[in-house]
């Protein structure tokens, strides 16, 4: 089995009003120097078999399909062992 994570955020000249919620708490919370706080998603996917190239392909596709949205967010597949 191989293990898959696909995280997905938002594209940088998206707004991200729940990244700016956070960032707008974290001071009141004591926490200083943060510039910048994006919110996104993570998916982990457990496939049976080898992460193959044709595996990952599928992974992408869903990624591309499902798991966000093209126009407004990035993804990036990466294999964790």
């Amino acid at each position: 089995m191989s293990r898959v994570v696909v995280d997905v955020m938002p594209k940088p000249e998206i707004l991200d009003p729940q990244g700016k919620a956070v960032q707008g708490a974290l001071p009141r919370l004591g926490f200083q120097g943060v510039n910048e706080v994006r919110q996104g998603k993570r998916f982990e996917i457990e496939l049976e078999g080898e992460a193959t190239e044709e595996r990952l392909a599928q992974v992408h596709e869903m990624a591309s399909t499902l798991l966000s949205n093209p126009v407004i967010e990035d993804y990036e597949v990466r294999v964790v062992q």
